[in-house]
C-alpha cells in the first residue's frame, strides 16, 4: 500500500499537488462532490447508528451521536440532534446553550478526552466497518492506494488522537483504519504514552518526506540528515519523530532532535 497523507480542506488545491505531485486528492468532507467520498464525512446520516450509553437508541450520524450526546449548562441530551439526518445545523454551540459540562454516557457524565474515546472513536469505528457503502468506499480507496499515495482533504488537521485541544480529524481516523491502527480503548494508555500525530509521523517514509518537504531541507546539511534517515531503521526513526513520548511542537525541534541523533543511527548502520 502506498503512502496517506492528510490536508487542510481550505488550501489551495495547487499548493496540495505541489507538495504531493503524484498523489490522488480525495475530499472526504461533507461537501465533497462525489458521493462515494462524502459518506465517509461523520456528518453523513446513514442511520441506524449505536448510541453509546443508550441500548435502545439508534442516531442518524456520527456527529448526530457526538453532538447530541452534549451535555451543557442550560441543555442535557438533545433526542432531535441524535436523529437529524439533514447534515445541517448538528453544531450545538455555547452561544446558544452555555458552558459544556461534559457528555452523557448512560448514567455518567464524562469528560471531553472521557468522551473521545467512548463515545466518538467507537461510533466512527462502528460506521466504518459494519455500513455496506462505506466498505464500499474504502474498499474504491484501498484499489487506489495500490497505484499512488493518497492525500486525504479534511477541514480539521488534528489528527493526534491525544490532542484534546482541537477537534479530531476523521481523515486521520480513515488513514488509521485503511492501515490496520485504528485505536481502541484498550489501547487508551499506550496512546497517552506515545502521543502519535497520525497525519506525519506514521511510517519512516512518511517523516523523511515530511522533512523534505519543509523549505528548510533545501539546505545541504539537512540533506544530509535526511539521507541519514532514509537509511536508517525504524526504531531510530521513531525515536527522531517524537514517537518516544516527548512533545514536538515544530520543524526546528525535529531538526535539532536529527542533529543529535546522527552519530548515533551512523553507528547503528555499520
Amino acid at each position: 500500500m502506498m503512502n496517506i497523507f492528510i490536508a487542510n480542506k481550505k488550501s489551495k488545491i495547487e499548493n496540495i499537488r505541489k507538495k504531493y505531485p503524484n498523489a490522488s486528492i480525495l475530499d472526504i468532507t461533507s461537501t465533497s462532490k462525489y458521493p462515494i467520498l462524502r459518506v465517509l464525512s461523520p456528518f453523513y446520516p446513514h442511520g441506524n447508528i449505536p448510541v453509546p450509553g443508550l441500548p435502545k437508541v439508534k442516531a442518524a450520524s456520527v456527529e448526530g451521536v457526538w453532538q447530541g450526546l452534549k451535555v451543557f449548562e442550560k441543555c442535557g441530551v438533545d433526542y432531535a440532534t441524535l436523529h437529524n439526518d439533514t447534515m445541517k445545523d448538528l453544531k450545538r454551540t455555547v452561544r446558544k446553550y452555555g458552558k459544556p459540562i461534559g457528555h452523557q454516557y448512560g448514567d455518567k457524565l464524562l469528560s471531553y478526552k472521557d468522551a473521545r474515546w467512548l463515545i466518538y472513536l467507537p461510533t466512527y469505528l462502528y460506521v466504518l466497518e459494519n455500513v455496506p457503502i462505506v466498505q464500499h468506499s474504502l474498499e474504491k480507496i484501498q484499489e487506489r492506494l495500490k497505484k499512488t499515495d493518497v492525500v486525504f482533504l479534511d477541514y480539521n488537521n488534528n489528527c493526534n488522537i491525544t490532542d484534546y485541544s482541537k477537534p479530531l480529524s476523521h481523515a486521520g481516523l480513515v488513514k488509521l483504519y485503511l492501515e490496520g491502527r485504528y485505536p481502541t480503548i484498550e489501547q487508551r494508555e499506550e496512546y497517552k504514552k506515545t502521543n502519535i500525530n497520525t497525519c506525519i509521523f506514521t511510517k519512516p517514509e512518511n517523516i523523511a518526506n515530511s522533512i523534505t518537504s519543509h523549505p528548510k531541507y533545501k539546505k545541504e546539511k539537512h540533506k544530509m540528515y535526511v539521507d541519514i534517515i532514509l537509511s536508517a531503521e525504524l526504531t531510530n526513526m521513531k525515536t527522531i519523530a517524537g514517537l518516544n513520548g516527548k512533545k514536538r511542537d515544530g520543524w526546528k525541534t525535529i531538526i535539532k532532535d536529527i542533529q543529535k541523533k546522527t552519530n548515533d543511527i551512523q553507528l547503528s548502520l555499520f
